[in-house]
């Protein structure tokens, strides 16, 4: 699975964006079979980040969530300003 299928899109809450200044953790909306390897090689893919731990969820409405977070080193923050979320 390509790394472009298997992220979607960044979720942009006030609750992530705590995450990112808080806690190092991105969230993201991702391909519903991707599992947690696939996301992890995405993100280090697209970003250029090392992953500590993904954590996924799927919502009521059948979207598949990924709570990635980067390990120490690697600023959370950067990416998401890249990704325009701040």
């Amino acid at each position: 699975m390509d790394a472009f299928d298997v992220i979607k899109a960044p979720v942009v809450t006030e609750k992530t964006v705590r995450m990112i200044e808080e806690e190092n953790k991105l969230v993201f909306y991702v391909d519903r079979r991707a599992t947690k390897q696939d996301i992890k090689r995405a993100m280090k893919e697209l970003f250029d980040v090392e992953v500590e731990k993904v954590n996924t969820l799927i919502t009521p409405k059948g979207e598949k969530k990924a709570y990635v977070k980067l390990k120490e080193g690697y600023d959370a923050s950067k990416i998401a300003a890249s990704l325009g979320i701040y």
